[in-house]
């Protein structure tokens, strides 16, 4: 999950939505860029770019 630095609830993020080269995956704490979309399950972070 993402949470987001406004204070909006987390977001779903699923590893095929992670940008990046390799194993996919996100540290706790690790800052992002992503946009914010919606699946059939609700909010979700689509194309999630680790910095």
């Amino acid at each position: 999950f993402i949470t987001p630095s406004d204070g909006d609830k987390d977001l779903f993020v699923h590893m095929s939505e992670i940008q990046m080269e390799g194993f996919k995956t996100l540290n706790e704490g690790q800052s992002v860029d992503y946009n914010e979309g919606t699946s059939e399950k609700g909010p979700c972070a689509t194309n999630v770019i680790p910095q």
